[in-house]
């Protein structure tokens, strides 16, 4: 379903000039307004009046998180924080978070952008929302809540944790679309079984699962698992939150950026070049509406491409491919790129293992080589088995991850629900060798 007719399938032409328009007014506002964008532009010899075409954006400086460190906690504002009616910020787990503002015209903006998304999945004023995304700091709870809200739809706001009361709320409440990262779909699906419940036989219909890269394998595992169609969404809390990007009911082929408040680049990660349509590289995002924190091509350190060609919903948006991972995300083992994606779409299409896993990475200490160990959980039925066809089943996935990625692997087959569930995003890496 399109929410916004208007600009979800506006004409390539008239968007671009709507892009243009509104690119050379947020750089002239954060010329204006936010010393240190003024002192990027200066040094790079662009001012609001050079930006003639889209081309132009090219001649601006990159922002990166590291920027919005060192400008903790309002440096980058570009209102006075007395029009700042709502913060947000990321979990700060490397250091300092990164804060984000919100003015009422940026928030009606973002529930608009939620409302969309949630449209695009299918969502009605019919639905019942079950929104199992955090709460507080991290902005994906109450992004989809207003989102739903704008919609009609009725919101139950679950937000993570005490997976046993959110199978009974599914079940009791008539819940039809269920919003959570991926993993935690599959951990509740889990739960549900341990319960005695089925979950193919609550109403849900939709899921729509993000904040964590996931392969295609995982989405028919939860498929298959829920009897609903799950719905890949994309966002981060420097740009807007969730809503910048989403997949279609109809074709589940890419997901759509709303390009009338967000222009998309693809570059390459080395060198900054920027890549043309249909080439992987880092995503980069220019916020072209928002008032607080508006960011100029912001280095988004995911790993994707854009599609160009009209989707047979009939928005006319470009679509980015399903995010592969993180730059920062990215193992180098024995000089090999490897993602944990990579690794999961090997999991997943082994039979009889659980779609639950560990990435241990280590550094022998006497060849000083790295090492890769793939801890995986396998079913019950198979747990039980006979010691020799666990083996066999290891070296096939040993032999599989040699011949798809050229590393070798140990792989681990443990007990079921042996590896640490996780509310959020799942933490599927240990690198022992950053601890060296």
């Amino acid at each position: 379903m399109i929410w916004n007719d208007e600009y979800e399938t506006m004409p390539r032409e008239a968007l671009e000039a709507l892009q243009l328009k509104r690119l050379r007014a947020v750089v002239e506002r954060v010329y204006a307004t936010v010393p240190f964008y003024r002192r990027r532009l200066e040094e790079a010899g662009v001012t609001p009046d050079s930006i003639r075409s889209l081309e132009d954006l090219r001649r601006i400086p990159f922002t990166t998180k590291d920027d919005l460190r060192q400008n903790y906690p309002y440096g980058l504002f570009a209102v006075p924080l007395k029009q700042v009616v709502r913060i947000h910020a990321s979990s700060g787990t490397t250091g300092k978070p990164t804060v984000v503002g919100y003015t009422r015209r940026d928030l009606e903006t973002w529930s608009e952008l939620m409302a969309r998304s949630l449209a695009s999945a299918g969502t009605t004023k019919d639905d019942v929302v079950h929104n199992a995304y955090g709460y507080g700091l991290f902005t994906g709870g109450l992004g989809i809540h207003y989102g739903a809200e704008r919609i009609g739809a009725t919101v139950i706001p679950m937000s993570g944790g005490n997976s046993r009361r959110q199978v009974m709320v599914l079940q009791d409440f008539g819940s039809t679309v269920i919003t959570c990262t991926p993993s935690y779909a599959l951990h509740l699906a889990e739960v549900a079984e341990e319960m005695g419940v089925d979950p193919r036989s609550t109403r849900l219909r939709v899921g729509v699962l993000g904040a964590e890269p996931w392969t295609e394998e995982m989405r028919k595992e939860i498929e298959e698992r829920w009897n609903m169609q799950a719905i890949d969404i994309y966002g981060l809390s420097e740009i807007i939150g969730p809503g910048v990007s989403i997949e279609c009911e109809e074709a589940k082929h890419g997901l759509h950026i709303f390009e009338d408040h967000f222009i998309p680049e693809i570059i390459n990660p080395e060198t900054g070049e920027v890549l043309p349509y249909g080439e992987e590289g880092e995503l980069v995002i220019t916020t072209i509406t928002k008032e607080a924190f508006p960011v100029l091509r912001y280095r988004t350190r995911d790993i994707t491409y854009l599609i160009p060609e009209p989707c047979i919903c009939g928005r006319t948006l470009v679509r980015m491919r399903r995010v592969k991972g993180r730059t920062d995300d990215m193992l180098i083992i024995r000089g090999v790129n490897v993602f944990p994606s990579q690794i999961e779409e090997i999991i997943m299409a082994t039979e009889g293992v659980e779609p639950h896993y560990l990435l241990i990475v280590d550094r022998d200490p006497e060849t000083r080589l790295d090492t890769l160990e793939v801890q995986v959980e396998v079913s019950e039925a198979l747990f039980s088995d006979e010691v020799r066809r666990l083996q066999s089943l290891a070296r096939k996935m040993e032999r599989d991850i040699k011949e798809m990625l050229g590393i070798s692997a140990k792989v681990k087959l443990v007990e079921p629900r042996t590896i640490q569930r996780f509310e959020g995003k799942a933490k599927r890496v240990i690198d022992n060798r950053k601890l060296a």
